[in-house]
């Protein structure tokens, strides 16, 4: 393309003032924020699935991560959770903020996590995804739970002694065996089906899907009609929370019993866990 060459002078100035600019109340949208890891290629798409829809808006910011997702390398983002929340929309009320990552919250500590997002939002409520399924598992009225990860057998472990310390009877545990988040995120939705009922046990009045990294939402309702039982995945109990905490807790048909709740409940305590323990 050519560019030509013109004289300044001959172009028209600029207007400014004229209609008189209305902004509108802040609060009038509702909003939400997540810290994701840099990595996650799903907490987006499906916040857009459940909030867009809803009139939330909904804003990230990222933190390092580096994979495998092994719990020394989940750890490692503790120091940075501040700085990283800090980018999350300055200067915008936020009616929560979630830290997108199951077994991070779990290796860090919910504590650790909640403070280093209120030394910088003190007004949001903090979601984690541990905290959300505990919530979840309290309003459907369920107790024994199996779990489904796309993780490692080294960082699965740490969530089944996290949902006993939780009081949750897991009463069967299957991972995929996995090590990088980024290939978690292109799990094909029939794989996810399959194993999901291949996690499933007798005994378990529910089912867990860890990991905001797994594209589950979208396969709940099916394994939910295949197994008979309610199913949670991370992503699914965070963006219930949230919607609730912006005031839109409405029942959402297509996603699973849980989001035909309306939300309504304190969220569950967890106990905390110190980083490294």
């Amino acid at each position: 393309m050519e560019v030509r060459r013109i004289d300044t002078a001959m172009l028209p100035e600029v207007a400014t003032g004229g209609t008189p600019v209305r902004l509108e109340a802040t609060g009038t949208v509702p909003r939400v924020g997540f810290v994701l890891l840099a990595t996650d290629l799903t907490t987006e798409r499906d916040a857009a699935l459940l909030l867009g829809p809803a009139g939330i808006g909904f804003h990230a910011c990222r933190v390092a991560f580096e994979n495998p997702t092994t719990p020394v390398n989940l750890r490692r983002m503790a120091p940075r959770l501040t700085e990283a929340a800090t980018l999350l929309t300055p200067g915008a009320d936020l009616a929560a903020v979630c830290f997108s990552c199951t077994t991070g919250t779990i290796e860090i500590g919910a504590e650790t996590v909640a403070a280093a997002i209120r030394a910088v939002h003190p007004g949001a409520a903090v979601v984690t995804p541990p905290q959300a399924a505990l919530a979840a598992f309290h309003a459907l009225g369920t107790q024994r739970v199996a779990l489904l990860t796309p993780y490692l057998a080294e960082t699965t472990r740490p969530i089944v002694s996290h949902f006993a310390e939780l009081g949750l009877d897991v009463v069967a545990a299957r991972c995929l065996d996995m090590a990088d988040d980024r290939d978690m995120a292109h799990v094909a939705q029939e794989s996810i089906v399959a194993a999901a009922v291949e996690a499933d046990h007798p005994s378990a009045e529910a089912l867990f899907i860890s990991c905001t990294a797994l594209p589950a939402l979208t396969a709940v309702a099916e394994i939910e009609a295949r197994i008979g039982k309610p199913v949670v995945s991370s992503n699914q109990a965070c963006l219930w929370q949230l919607s609730g905490h912006a005031g839109r807790g409405t029942p959402i048909a297509g996603y699973g019993r849980l989001l035909a709740l309306p939300r309504t409940d304190a969220p569950a305590e967890e106990p905390s866990r110190a980083a490294g323990a």
